[in-house]
């Protein structure tokens, strides 16, 4: 429930703290003393859309913050989670309405976008005018009212479980199909892609290997004639090798007469001879890779010049070409197991479809019997608020196979005898409506409704008994959830839990004035409720006539 509401600078409020609680509340006043200004700020703070005009004249920014209490497991904290943000027992919507017409919003000071504080504010709080038709106009709304009535929002969440399961075993077949028909429509471009990259059998990396071998084997044959002079001047009759080798071998033999001579000498030679030895072997080897085979060159150019062409031919990298060939191949395996496959999937939608109907008629006959019992239940609400003569009734009637089932639910009235019944935002005038309206309040109070509901002036325009049913409606409605209601009646006022007047104090030396809330109690109170039946010479029959009215009331 709505606990407390703080505003700040937001027109003619400078700065305003209220407290709330359980139960049924009222906020009374004279026309003109900033209702309106009070429920346009609360309701910035649930999300509505902000206006630059809001903002007190002279001040920078306004602000409002409304706290909340709220169960463990109520809706909300579903929303919470789904935005990641965390609230133990409070909640606090916050919002900043900047002069140059920015906002900025906070739940718990985490900031957060509108949409997440107005979808917060929804789940909290429901505001009802006496032309307020924001949850009655729209035919899927009655739809969800009728089912909360009727406790059918499992069955409403099953049907909506089932639909989607349907939708989803439709497109696995509709895809499918499609994959057939168009691997039919290619079947014997398949089947010759198929059967030549078959034949061509390429591997991936092999255009890589093959350019690579290519460039190698045109290098070698420019320098194989260089190489082999090489190794004719290392290893042929004129090599110095043999030389070298003996005069080695000569000055070992006269390394003890003169050591330190020779053995330097020795140790060098030797050394210029591994390092011969070791050249000869690259050199061996490089002839070895430059000994070509002309023909394994020409192998290789055609092989490339055939993996190339297949690469422009299917306008893919010479590399996707084996991915290419298998996907082929699966689109040829389509045309001989898809109408296998086609006719398990069809079978498996046939199936969702029945579960789905069957589900869906079920929660049509569950629909109908709690439109009866949803009629019989405002209709009974009607006679003491004057609505005798009028009849309320649920017209349901078969729409497309969807989501929500096979109903388009809508709520008809019937304003007097012998007229002809029609939707209730058309038939039904603003007095009318506010009275239908609270009459299904009444009836859904513990079932599809916000914890928080607030009335602005839906006794406008009635009184006497009309007004006293508003007010026993109400006080029965927050005895299930808080009411907040702003009223113009004495009969309503009396039966208040808490009974706040909104008034006007001049400041500045009269230059400009605020508006002011004060929780009123005994005798400001009756005073409050004697002025709202005398008007504006509060008579001794007035006060006591409030009295009457607060002693019937408790």
């Amino acid at each position: 429930m709505l606990a407390r509401l703080s505003i700040r600078d937001i027109v003619l409020i400078d700065r305003l703290d209220i407290d709330f609680g359980a139960g049924l509340a009222v906020l009374t006043g004279e026309t003109g003393a900033g209702k309106s200004i009070l429920l346009d700020a609360f309701a910035l703070a649930l999300g509505a859309r902000g206006d630059a005009a809001l903002v007190r004249e002279g001040a920078e920014q306004g602000q409002v913050t409304a706290g909340f209490e709220i169960g463990k497991h109520h809706p909300a904290r579903r929303l919470l989670a789904d935005n990641d943000l965390v609230a133990e027992d409070e909640l606090i919507l916050r919002r900043v309405q900047f002069a140059d017409g920015r906002t900025r919003a906070f739940v718990n000071d985490q900031p957060v976008s509108a949409q997440v504080l107005r979808a917060l504010g929804a789940a909290l709080v429901e505001i009802h005018g006496q032309h307020d038709e924001r949850a009655f106009v729209e035919a899927a709304t009655h739809r969800a009212l009728l089912d909360a009535f009727g406790t059918l929002d499992d069955r409403a969440a099953e049907v909506r479980r089932l639909w989607n399961e349907r939708r989803a075993h439709e497109t696995a077949v509709e895809a499918h199909r499609a994959e057939v028909e168009r691997a039919r429509r290619e079947a014997d471009w398949l089947r010759h892609a198929v059967d030549e990259l078959g034949r061509l059998a390429p591997q991936i990396g092999e255009e890589t290997a093959l350019a690579e071998r290519r460039a190698v084997m045109m290098q070698a044959e420019k320098s194989a004639e260089d190489l082999r002079a090489t190794h004719d001047t290392l290893s042929g009759a004129q090599s110095p090798v043999p030389a070298l080798a003996t005069a080695v071998r000569r000055l070992e033999r006269r390394a003890a007469q003169a050591r330190a001579l020779i053995e330097p000498v020795a140790k060098a030679i030797d050394a210029a001879l591994t390092a011969l030895e070791e050249a000869r072997t690259h050199l061996e080897h490089a002839l070895r890779v430059a000994d070509y085979d002309p023909a394994e060159l020409e192998r290789i150019e055609e092989r490339l010049f055939a993996l190339r062409a297949a690469g422009r031919k299917y306008n893919v990298q010479v590399d996707q070409l084996a991915a290419l060939a298998h996907r082929y191949e699966s689109d040829l395996g389509l045309i001989d197991a898809g109408a296998e496959r086609l006719a398990a999937l069809e079978a498996d939608a046939k199936a969702a479809l029945l579960r789905f109907r069957q589900a869906a008629e079920a929660q049509a006959a569950e629909r109908r019997r709690a439109a009866t019992a949803l009629d019989k239940a405002v209709n009974a609400e009607l006679k003491p608020m004057r609505l005798e003569r009028a009849q309320f009734s649920t017209l349901i009637e078969a729409e497309a196979e969807g989501p929500n089932g096979l109903d388009r639910v809508e709520f008809w009235v019937r304003t007097n005898p012998g007229t002809r019944p029609g939707p209730l935002m058309k038939v039904a005038s603003g007095g009318e409506l506010a009275r239908f309206l609270l009459a299904l309040k009444v009836v859904l109070a513990d079932r599809g409704s916000a914890p928080t509901l607030i009335f602005d002036e839906i006794d406008t325009g009635v009184g006497g008994a009309i007004a006293d049913a508003i007010g026993v409606r109400l006080a029965r409605l927050a005895s299930g959830v808080q009411v907040i209601a702003v009223t113009h009646a004495p009969q309503v006022a009396a039966r208040a839990d808490r009974h706040y007047l909104i008034s006007k104090d001049a400041l500045a030396k009269g230059k400009r004035v605020a508006t002011r809330v004060a929780e009123l109690k005994a005798e400001r109170r009756c005073e409050e409720i004697a002025r709202m039946l005398a008007g504006a010479e509060i008579t001794a029959e007035a006060r006591a006539a409030a009295e009457r009215l607060i002693r019937a009331a408790s």
